[in-house]
């Protein structure tokens, strides 16, 4: 007979006000730590929300090795992280580049590490990333979740920090010779989930993803055939193998913009196609005013 251990899951309730913060005591040491890491996966004393999102197993397992990837290979660098709040729901939007989705994690370690609160990110991903064996699994521990209206107005009325990517394969795709140049932001529907929601919008511009894996050209019968979006030339990839795929360690820069506040808009007007065309573009075109200005601040590609 065997017997299986299964995690508490904890719903997901509006947040009607800031709930008192607790300060857990330290473990005496990383062997202590990973201790209690095992016995709680063993014996179930671990809890997830109704999304499958696991804080203790993205804190004590998968975080580390991306910080290393954040702090010494990227060396990112992270302003304006005053302008998330420190509680309740916000929906922070940013660019999208570099051929694999290393930016969208890098934001989401910059989310936690560098703000005061900790906060981990929400993030909205493809379903070909749920779709892919283990990735999916991985992302759903995460906290990420199908970019989808359903889920993104559940996330942020409970009050999570939301973070989409609306360029999608689109951006991540583009040619390295279209680096920073926007490409289209969908139809708008991150911006009608913040204005259900009533809570800010956040830019978020990010240097430096771009140039990681310059795509050069791209293999299209060789993507249908494997089901992607693209399959990517790189001056190094699938030239070197499994090489051709370690990031170049350009130095990254991620600026969060000031929010643009949505509760201030009536509720008739919330699915009022010209608003949110209008929002959707005001976000754009300060995502991408913010793009050139760092563009021109910087000195070299890989030391800022």
């Amino acid at each position: 007979m065997t017997t299986s251990v299964e995690a508490r899951v904890i719903p997901l309730r509006p947040r009607v006000a800031k709930a008192p913060e607790v300060e857990l005591p330290a473990e005496a040491d990383p062997v202590s730590s990973a201790v209690t890491f095992l016995r709680n996966r063993l014996t179930g004393e671990y809890a997830v929300d109704e999304f499958g999102f696991d804080p203790e197993l993205t804190e004590k397992v998968l975080l580390p090795p991306l910080r290393l990837l954040y702090e010494k290979w990227f060396r990112v660098s992270v302003t304006g992280i005053d302008n998330v709040p420190k509680d309740g729901g916000a929906l922070i939007v940013c660019n999208h580049s570099g051929t694999l989705p290393l930016d969208a994690v890098m934001t989401a370690v910059a989310v936690h590490d560098e703000h005061p609160a900790r906060r981990h990110l929400r993030m909205l991903g493809a379903d070909l990333l749920f779709r892919t064996p283990l990735l999916g699994t991985l992302a759903r521990k995460t906290g990420q979740t199908l970019a989808c209206a359903a889920d993104a107005e559940r996330l942020l009325s409970s009050g999570e920090l939301v973070g989409v990517w609306p360029e999608g394969f689109k951006g991540i795709g583009k040619p390295f010779s279209a680096r920073y140049k926007l490409q289209r932001f969908g139809r708008g529907g991150f911006v009608s989930a913040a204005l259900r929601t009533g809570v800010p919008i956040i830019p978020c511009a990010i240097v430096g993803a771009e140039e990681i894996y310059p795509k050069i050209a791209d293999l299209k019968p060789l993507a249908r055939l494997l089901g992607l979006p693209y399959f990517p030339v790189t001056p190094f990839f699938p030239l070197l193998g499994p090489l051709g795929a370690i990031p170049l360690p350009t130095k990254w820069t991620i600026e969060f913009g000031a929010p643009i506040a949505t509760d201030s808009v009536d509720p008739d007007d919330v699915d009022d196609p010209m608003l949110i065309f209008s929002l959707t573009d005001q976000i754009r075109e300060s995502i991408q005013q913010s793009l050139y200005r760092r563009l021109a601040e910087r000195e070299s590609v890989f030391k800022g």
